[in-house]
């Protein structure tokens, strides 16, 4: 007997019968139970691998009473970007020492796309959400909040929503980003950042500005390019900037993203302005990148603790916690401005 691909998904009731026993033993033994023999353990279970059948652990748990399932959600703007997988990695490592697992998805950084990647997540009863919203507002979150569903946000704070939160320390990250630059006799910093929208890149674009203030450079925002969401934006950006006819001396780069971008427009150029850029890049160390750093899986540590705790029962208000920042010197953030007449003057 096997089963017929064009008749949908296999049902318990075909891998009672391929395995010769009724419905309720082949679903205990598929659900682990004591009470089954070893030999008809086996044959449910290789009868449900040769029909693809697989148990609804959702539905199971909610039958046995529970409210919720194990699993925990996380919703971040780009699979691909180092900085969230290690945010992934230390918030998925706690969770499941506790018996929960992690499903991750990309929103794309498209607030549509967050809302429903969220709505099909809470309609699966997750027991949290972890988000890092691109969204400009969360009030449609406070129904499922008020109804005991934890959630917290890392790396960009709720709007119109009072929840649990881990933010970087990115005014200050920026600021020191800018006075080493200044400290170096910059004055003319290219700076290129994320999408304009986002809370971080406000943070950042602040910080950035008050270090400009406090050397009386008024006119900063004149090398200033927004919305280099990616790698190709930003290198473009890069590229723009040096073809100006006064070029910038050095280049602040918000995000490791943008900090990729602008090692490619730099590749091949003779005389490179300085660069710090915010977040840990791939081999930054090797290739002497002056960075802003952070711990992204500590920021996944305290997400897990902080839904964790409202797991348990805390009921408290909302909690922020702030992962401090340290600028890390590695040579391209110490460049001079090159003299004047000079090229990349």
């Amino acid at each position: 007997m096997t089963a017929d691909r064009k008749a949908g998904r296999p049902s318990l009731a075909q891998v009672a019968a391929l395995s010769g026993v009724s419905v309720k033993t082949a679903s205990r033994a598929l659900g682990g139970e004591p009470r089954v023999a070893p030999e008809t353990r086996s044959r449910v279970r290789d009868a449900a691998d040769q029909l693809g059948y697989r148990l609804n652990g959702v539905a199971r748990e909610l039958r046995r009473g529970a409210s919720t399932s194990t699993l925990v959600g996380l919703l971040i703007g780009d699979l691909a970007n180092p900085f969230y997988s290690r945010l992934a990695g230390g918030l998925e490592r706690d969770l499941r020492m506790r018996g929960l697992q992690l499903i991750t998805a990309s929103t794309d950084e498209d607030p549509e796309w967050e809302r429903r990647l969220a709505d099909a997540l809470l309609e699966r009863r997750v027991r949290g959400l972890v988000i890092a919203s691109t969204a400009t507002e969360h009030a449609h979150f406070a129904a499922e909040h008020r109804h005991g569903i934890p959630f917290v946000f890392v790396d960009r704070p709720p709007v119109e929503l009072s929840a649990d939160t881990v933010l970087l320390d990115n005014h200050h990250g920026a600021r020191q980003a800018g006075v080493h630059l200044t400290a170096a006799g910059h004055r003319r910093i290219g700076v290129v950042g994320d999408l304009a929208r986002l809370s971080t890149h406000r943070d950042r674009l602040d910080g950035f500005a008050e270090a400009m203030r406090s050397v009386g450079v008024a006119n900063w925002a004149d090398y200033l390019v927004e919305n280099a969401h990616d790698v190709d934006a930003a290198e473009e950006a890069v590229r723009g900037l040096l073809d100006r006819a006064a070029p910038p001396t050095a280049l602040f780069t918000m995000n490791n993203r943008i900090t990729l971008g602008a090692l490619r427009a730099l590749r091949d150029h003779p005389a490179p302005p300085a660069l710090v850029g915010f977040d840990e890049v791939d081999v930054g160390d090797v290739l002497g990148v002056s960075v802003v750093a952070h711990d992204p899986e500590d920021m996944g540590r305290r997400a897990a603790g902080l839904l964790l705790d409202r797991i348990d029962g805390h009921r408290g208000p909302a909690r922020q916690v702030v992962i401090p920042t340290r600028l890390l010197a590695r040579g391209s953030g110490e460049r001079p401005p090159a003299p004047a007449g000079t090229s990349g003057s």
